[in-house]
């Protein structure tokens, strides 16, 4: 690491460092043929990023040599060596706040994390350090830092590696909190992260990296971006709106599909961004569908899912033809049991019984009890 300050000390380049465009544009990209992971989109976002600025650079546990717990940094220490892809020790607040400070001199750090459980190490920089300092500062210093790596439920992997964390840092001023799903989210909100000159938290999720996704020509080229705040409406629908983000988008999808074959006109959004909310984008859809679910796998208790309640109570109430529903993770640590696992998370069919009741094809819970 001060290898690293050392040569920008003699470069000079510490003083005003590039500032590209965070946002290509902000329509919707048309899917084609070619199909990509969320791990190949996050690599590439990542190895674009650091060809275009040599400000960039990675960090974290078993990035370099072993390129990635999750092989997100695949092949990146061989081409950018290891000034620019560091293996760190196993202390997530060392590396953290060496990263924070990186930041503050102009660099452009990305700190993986083995999953953001362990981030908890980390959480006083992450707040204190990164999220606070530019106002604190009086505008004089930002920090162009991003945290990333899985973040969720993944699979028997017990209660102290299956948590979101999307709310925590979702409810702090200083940070943007983003969450992908598709390939192309993964590849231009991370691209748009590292370009911000604020500190963002993007959290991914470890069952989705193996997953594909149709991309575009657009979604492909070097300078694609999605802008940061703006959620996308997966699927249209005019009955009832679920909102979702991460690894819940592709179940919201599967339950409009079967929603869809009974007669129920299902909207998705995707959120994508947790901080800024697309406040906009869900009271329109709310405003249309007179319903709402939102689907979220972390605990019910001030979770994204209520921040969105509270904003449609406040925007778009005369609008609800019934009561708003959330489905979220149970309110208890994740169980280490795999049945048991499975009956903490939101299935599907948690979603399509949701719609049901809020569309009065099925009796409410409160009346059965």
């Amino acid at each position: 690491m001060m290898g690293i300050v050392r040569q920008k000390l003699v470069s000079g380049s510490f003083s005003q460092p590039r500032i590209k465009p965070a946002v290509l544009a902000v329509r919707s990209y048309s899917t084609s043929g070619t199909q990509m992971t969320v791990r190949d989109a996050l690599n590439s976002a990542l190895d674009e990023e650091m060809a275009s600025d040599p400000n960039v650079f990675l960090m974290g546990e078993e990035v370099g040599e072993y390129q990635g717990a999750y092989k997100i940094t695949k092949k990146l220490l061989d081409k950018y060596g290891p000034l620019r892809v560091i293996d760190t020790p196993i202390t997530e607040a060392g590396f953290t706040g060496i990263g924070v400070g990186a930041a503050y001199h102009g660099l452009r750090p990305v700190v993986e994390f083995m999953t953001f459980n362990f981030a908890m190490q980390a959480i006083d920089h992450i707040i204190n350090s990164a999220a606070k300092t530019c106002y604190m500062s009086a505008g004089q210093i930002t920090v162009p830092i991003v945290f990333r790596g899985p973040n969720g439920a993944a699979a028997g992997v017990g209660a102290q590696h299956s948590q979101c964390y999307a709310p925590w840092y979702g409810s702090c001023p200083g940070l943007k909190v983003l969450s992908p799903y598709t390939a192309e989210d993964a590849r231009g909100l991370l691209k748009a992260a590292i370009r911000d000159p604020d500190p963002v938290v993007f959290l991914e999720n470890e069952l989705l990296y193996g997953e594909s996704f149709p991309v575009s020509d657009e979604v492909l080229d070097p300078n694609f971006c999605l802008p940061i705040g703006k959620a996308k409406i997966e699927r249209e629908g005019k009955d009832v709106t679920i909102t979702a983000f991460s690894k819940m988008v592709g179940f919201a999808l599967k339950a409009a599909e079967i929603l869809r074959e009974e007669g129920i006109s299902a909207e998705v959004i995707n959120l994508r961004s947790i901080r800024p909310l697309d406040r906009a984008t869900i009271n329109d859809s709310v405003r249309k569908t007179n319903r709402l679910i939102t689907v979220e796998e972390g605990f019910p208790q001030h979770g994204v899912g209520a921040e969105i309640c509270a904003s449609v109570v406040e925007d778009s109430f005369e609008y609800l033809d019934a009561p708003i529903e959330r489905i979220a993770g149970a309110d208890v640590p994740m169980p280490y049991a795999p049945n048991l696992e499975k009956l903490s998370l939101p299935q599907i069919e948690d979603i399509v019984r949701a719609a049901k009741r809020v569309c009065y094809r099925e009796v409410p819970m409160a009346a059965v009890a």
